[in-house]
């Protein structure tokens, strides 16, 4: 491809891309709404709205292109959700991941990520075909296009890696957890206030998930239901064994330290058995550059004499 015809693409391009922003800001494709045009005459609504703009926080370095491309975000990431789907799994995530992050918020996200990689992927294209690598034009628009939708990929298993990432964290901050716990129960403290304490004077994932819980029970929800919903925002089954012999201590009056030093006992030998067998699989993996490296090489040295020899005897 002659740079040219690159070039001439590039121009193309971007008048292309000019006629659409154009085309899409057009009169008749902008008509206000039903609220917007209400809105003068809904006062409390008015000033609700006005509080809600006096409100907003410009969250990026460049708060002028975010509000112009606000709008074509949120419709794109209204379009991408019809598109890819499974809602209710990322909502999960997010929860499980610990995000104050809507599901429009993640698809924005993810629409940025596409095209990031969309982008990348027809700045690679340009440059092989400029440079006469590109073969069939349309193998490069294939190769765009799948750019793109690694994006998307990337930024979804991004999360789920987050979600993994923070399971792990709580996972290794339950037996302290659980032993403070089990101490200020056994030192005359309920089970409300035990939870209070140690969320107060510790830091970390399972801590906040604690407070959080707390926090929806000081807003009517019951301590055993707050507690059930923290255990389904993860995956954990320590967690959930340890909200079940809370429920079982608070609804049946049972005592509560010794069930809690178990719980912390048992999640100290499950992340012992999980270290031992990273360590095996570990072990294994540091064989195989000792295998396919200096054993042949070794084994070569060993026979590379005999070898001689028998050449120089055999005619």
């Amino acid at each position: 491809m002659s740079p040219g015809l690159a070039t001439g693409a590039l121009i193309g391009g971007g008048v292309g891309c000019g006629l659409w922003l154009v085309w899409s800001r057009l009169p008749f494709r902008n008509r206000p709404t039903l609220d917007d045009r209400l809105a003068p005459y809904l006062g409390t609504h008015s000033d609700a709205r006005i509080e809600r703009a006096l409100a907003e926080r410009d969250i990026t370095p460049f708060p002028t292109l975010e509000r112009l491309a606000g709008p074509y975000l949120a419709r794109g990431a209204r379009y991408l959700e019809r598109v890819v789907g499974g809602g209710g799994s990322v909502r999960k995530r997010l929860d499980q991941a610990g995000r104050a992050e809507e599901l429009h918020e993640f698809r924005t996200r993810q629409l940025l990520w596409a095209a990031t990689g969309g982008i990348g992927g027809i700045a690679v294209s340009l440059l092989m075909l400029a440079r006469g690598y590109g073969g069939s034009p349309l193998l490069l628009v294939f190769f765009s296009a799948a750019a793109a939708v690694g994006g998307i990929v990337a930024c979804d298993q991004r999360l789920t890696a987050a979600v993994r990432e923070r399971e792990r964290r709580m996972l290794a901050e339950f037996p302290t957890i659980a032993d403070l716990l089990a101490l200020s129960v056994a030192a005359g403290e309920g089970a409300v206030g035990a939870l209070e304490r140690v969320a107060r004077s510790s830091s970390g994932e399972l801590s906040r998930e604690l407070q959080r819980a707390l926090a929806d029970a000081r807003a009517g929800a019951g301590l055993v239901q707050a507690l059930d919903r923290a255990a389904d925002r993860t995956s954990l089954t320590p967690l959930a064994r340890f909200v079940d012999g809370i429920a079982v201590a608070v609804e049946r009056g049972t005592p509560l330290a010794d069930v809690l030093r178990a719980q912390a006992a048992d999640v100290r030998d499950l992340r012992k058995r999980t270290l031992m067998e990273i360590g095996g699989r570990k072990e294994i993996a540091m064989l195989v550059p000792v295998v396919f490296g200096p054993l042949p090489v070794t084994v070569l040295f060993a026979l590379y004499p005999g070898l001689i020899q028998i050449g120089a005897v055999v005619p």
